[in-house]
Parts: structure tokens; C-alpha cells; sequence
């Protein structure tokens, strides 16, 4: 399942070969040259790798960091002075971030490297010889930079558009409006030559239902880039996907195992995923470094001890309020037992066990048993934004475990894949759309649609009713860790909200400030409301 990657990389130093301009002083020998690359589909696979490979780059970090732990669903305190990192993740918990955020800056260069790739891949394909090979891929590496700049207008509203490879002016910052508009045409104009193969064929890269599940997307969000309500069209992308008589796709009956390390093509459910694999460095998948308690190590027989400073807060959890839901497995929390159900103990002192002991007996020895424990605190006010540096602290928080701890890799990376759009994000999607005012499609009501997702993931009776806020708390139970969360609190209006230390109501903060870095090499961009 992971053959994209090893295929792609395995290709690489021949492409370099083609594209370089620099002269080696050796003879260099190969079968492939420009009269007879690219001819094949692998060939246009392999001349396009590289555009995937710069988007699975940053994915799992500066990009789930701003999508995550600016919201309700993540907080990564310090511990000790461990994680603070000059407050780039505090700034994100309080919503203070300013221009020079480390993730920003990152997050920002990652997505614009991706649509230069883009941009380059598509220069070095102009001159191939037309055949249907040619025009498939040229429609996916389209979409894909079409993904990036959905990314970014998400982000931060009003951004360069450029499409050209080489550009040397630099380019003037468009309107959420215009990059809007300039998105939606360009994927119009590719879904006709975008393969409708699902699973093997085309995993990791976009097909006819990738576009659509980005328009879905847009349409969704319309009335916060655009100002104007596009519910209608995005049911009707989200029919394009669900089908008349039947889709391609289907929900999983496991929702554990649908991310496990072994997950893949195979999954029913995944319309356009991620594909990792810790054997190359090129885009790392370590969510279980951040939220896995150390603790627990040997637990998940793991062969690196978790750094361990990530955990939700009890507002989100609050979310996941039935008893019967699939979903709840997802969390570490409470008392930690091995398999066999003996505790899970850790021996310290009573001094390691809590720094702020005061009894003259801090270094008696002390056991005790890992109790998960569901409220973060910061204990620590000699240093800023700090839980403490004790058993106590880096046991705070719920941890979330949707992404397998992958016991099988010898580093922190992790074999995971990671879902961009999965088939029940657009069943929700679809509801969502309904209850804000869309005509009902297919004999499908927004009620429907949610129990049809539910009938798979709790045992608990179906709904007799449902309301936005209904549907807001199921999205939070369904999506967890996927990178939506920020998304979906800005369209229901909670992002302004209170939670955990974040007390800040500012709606400028809904679009994260243009890099500094980035307004220096172009003094052209504007940079959005509010910063400075």
C-alpha cells in the first residue's frame, strides 16, 4: 500500500537527471532520455511524484498544528520548560500568533512549494507527446495544486495565485473572492479527465471524486470566503459523490482499524489520503510522539519513548457523551491497565511523582498506577505556560490515539496513512448543507444521513431529530485529528469561543497573518486585517 512512495522515490535521481542543469564529471548511462520519457503511465506517475511527495511534507505538522491546536481540540502546554519553544504552541492555544510564528512561516513556504512543484511538473509535461496518459495526469497535478490553494485560501483568505513555472515577478496577493473563483473553474475544467478508478489505482493521487469533495468543501465554507451561501452546490457535489444508485465508496464497520498502521487503498471509506511510510524521511507522520504518554511506552511496545506533551481538553471531549460510540476508543484516559489487566505502574519518588511536594521525604520511593486524567492545569508559574515537570503533568489530558501507535517502526515516524476526504465527511457534509437551507436530494434528508452514519458507529438508538449543533458535536466525534476542526468552528461560529487558557473573541483571527519572510521576498503581498 505504501508502492506510491517507493515508487516515486525510487524514480528520482532519473528525473533529476533529465531536468538538471548542472553538468556531473561522469558518464552517466541511462534508459531514459527525452525522446522516450514520458510515454507510459508509470512514466507520467514518475515525472509527477514529486508534487505528492512536497504535499505530504508538512501535513502532519506545521499544517496539524495550525488546524488543531488553535481550536478546542488539541493544547500542547510545556512541561517542565519541554515543548514551550519560544510559545509558537501557546500562541496558537490563545490565538496571540503574529507574523513570525514558526508554523505560519513554515505552513506558508510548504503549501507555496507545492504549487511551485506543481507549476514545474506541468512545464515539463507541456512538451510531451498528447496521448490520454498525458492528459490524466496533467488533470491531477492541476487538482492537486488546486488542494493547495484551497489550503491556503483556508488559511489565510488572500494569496498569490501564480501558475506559471519560473515566474520571476513577483506575484500581487489575489482576493479570497478571486483565488475562490480561480479554484472552483480550475477543477471544473480537470474533472472531466480525472480517472473515476478508486483503491489502488489511483490512492495518493486525486480522481473525479477528490475535485468534487473539494468543491464540496468550498461550497460548504461559501458563506465565510465569499459571503454568499452555496449549500445547494455543495449537495450537489456531494451527490457527485455519494451517487443516484450507489457509490464508489462506502462507510467502514471498524473505525479503529480504518487507521491503523495497515491501512490503505483497501479502506472503503478514503477518497483522497495521505500515503506515509517511516522508511523515508520526506514528510513525517508522528502524532504519537506528541499525544502517546510516555507512560505507556512499553504498553504499545514501542521502540522510542513518547515526547508525550499533546492532549485534547475537556471541552472537546465533552463531545463524545455516548457510552455505546465506537469513537470513544480512539482516547487513552483514566486508569492505564497492560492487556491482561494488571496496572500499568511507574516508579518514581514522591518529589518526581509531584515536583511541588513539601514533605522532607521527597526522595522516598513511591509507585504508583498511570491515571490519564482529563484537565489541564498549569502548575508552574515560574515558567510560562507550563504544566510542571513531574508524573502528574505528563499525565494531564486525554490522549488521542486514532493513528495507531505503529509498534513496528524502529523511529518516531509512523506508517499510518492520513485521509484529506473520507466518505462520511461528505454525508455530514451533505446534512450540514440541508439544515442551512439546501433542497433535500435522493430521498435523503439531513436526519437520514446522519443515522445512516450513526447505524455504524454507536449501538445507541437513531435520531429522531437533528440540529446544527447536533451535527457540530457528531463532526467533532467523526473527525477528530483530521485537520477540519478549525474549519468547521469558524463555520459554526464557534472560533470566537472561550476554552482551556484562550480568551480571545477577535474574528481577524480567523485567517493567520502572511509571513513575515514571505512579505520580505515579495513586498507586493497585503497582509490581512488585524496584523501588522
Amino acid at each position: 500500500m505504501k508502492n506510491l512512495i517507493k515508487y516515486i522515490a525510487g524514480t528520482a535521481l532519473s528525473l533529476s537527471l533529465l531536468t538538471s542543469c548542472h553538468k556531473l564529471d561522469l558518464k552517466v548511462e541511462t534508459q531514459l532520455t527525452p525522446e522516450t520519457f514520458p510515454q507510459t503511465d508509470q512514466h507520467f506517475i514518475q515525472l509527477t511524484g514529486q508534487v505528492y511527495v512536497q504535499l505530504r511534507q508538512n501535513w502532519s505538522t506545521d499544517y496539524f498544528f495550525m488546524q488543531s491546536l488553535s481550536t478546542d481540540e488539541a493544547i500542547m502546554p510545556a512541561r517542565g520548560g519541554n515543548w514551550y519553544d519560544g510559545g509558537v504552541f501557546e500562541n496558537h492555544h490563545k490565538h496571540t500568533w503574529n507574523k513570525d510564528n514558526g508554523h505560519i512561516n513554515s505552513g506558508w513556504g510548504w503549501l507555496s512549494a507545492t504549487i511551485s512543484k506543481a507549476n514545474q511538473s506541468l512545464f515539463l509535461l507541456k512538451d510531451a507527446p498528447e496521448s490520454p496518459a498525458k492528459t490524466v495526469a496533467v488533470s491531477e497535478v492541476r487538482a492537486t495544486r488546486a488542494l493547495a490553494f484551497f489550503l491556503m485560501m483556508d488559511l489565510w483568505g488572500n494569496i498569490p495565485v501564480v501558475t506559471t513555472f519560473g515566474q520571476t515577478t513577483p506575484p500581487e496577493t489575489k482576493s479570497r473572492q478571486e483565488v475562490f473563483n480561480f479554484i472552483e473553474a480550475e477543477l471544473k475544467e480537470v474533472l472531466p479527465n480525472l480517472s473515476s478508478a478508486v483503491g489502488a489505482a489511483t490512492y495518493g493521487r486525486p480522481n473525479k471524486y477528490t475535485a468534487y469533495a473539494i468543491l464540496a468543501k468550498m461550497y460548504l465554507n461559501a458563506e465565510v470566503y465569499i459571503n454568499t451561501p452555496k449549500y445547494n452546490e455543495a449537495v450537489a457535489m456531494c451527490d457527485a459523490i455519494i451517487g443516484a444508485s450507489g457509490s464508489p465508496y462506502s462507510l467502514e464497520s471498524d473505525f479503529k482499524k480504518m487507521f491503523f498502521i495497515d491501512n490503505g487503498p483497501q479502506i472503503k471509506e478514503f477518497i483522497f489520503a495521505i500515503p506515509f511510510d517511516p522508511g523515508f524521511s520526506n514528510g513525517t507522520m508522528i502524532y504519537s510522539r506528541y499525544s502517546m504518554p510516555r507512560s505507556l511506552q512499553k504498553k504499545y511496545s514501542l521502540k522510542f519513548t513518547p515526547s508525550a506533551p499533546m492532549s485534547t481538553l475537556p471541552e472537546y471531549y465533552a463531545n463524545f457523551n455516548d457510552p455505546n460510540d465506537k469513537r470513544n476508543a480512539q482516547w487513552i484516559k483514566g486508569l492505564q491497565t497492560y492487556y491482561d489487566g494488571s496496572p500499568v505502574t511507574v516508579p518514581t519518588t514522591k518529589k518526581g511523582y509531584d515536583q511541588f511536594y513539601a514533605g522532607s521525604d521527597g526522595s522516598a520511593a513511591l509507585t504508583y498506577q498511570v491515571d490519564i486524567t482529563p484537565t489541564v492545569t498549569l502548575r508552574d508559574a515560574s515558567r510560562p505556560f507550563d504544566a510542571g515537570n513531574d508524573e502528574i503533568a505528563w499525565n494531564m489530558g486525554y490522549r488521542n490515539n486514532k493513528f495507531y501507535c505503529d509498534s513496528t517502526s524502529s523511529s518516531r515516524n509512523q506508517n499510518n496513512d492520513v485521509p484529506v476526504f473520507r466518505y462520511s465527511d461528505i454525508l455530514l457534509m451533505k446534512a450540514e448543507a440541508i439544515l442551512r437551507g439546501a433542497t433535500p436530494t435522493q430521498g435523503q434528508t439531513a436526519l437520514s444521513l446522519v443515522n445512516q452514519l450513526r447505524a455504524v458507529r454507536t449501538t445507541s438508538p437513531a435520531w429522531t431529530s437533528v440540529t446544527l449543533e447536533d451535527l457540530y458535536k457528531e463532526r467533532c466525534r467523526e473527525m477528530a485529528w483530521e485537520c477540519w476542526h478549525r474549519n468547521d468552528m469558524i463555520r459554526f461560529g464557534k472560533y470566537e469561543g472561550t476554552w482551556g487558557f484562550k480568551t480571545d473573541a477577535q474574528t481577524f483571527h480567523r485567517l493567520m497573518p502572511i509571513p513575515a519572510s514571505a512579505m520580505i521576498l515579495n513586498s507586493k503581498l497585503k497582509q490581512n486585517p488585524g496584523y501588522n
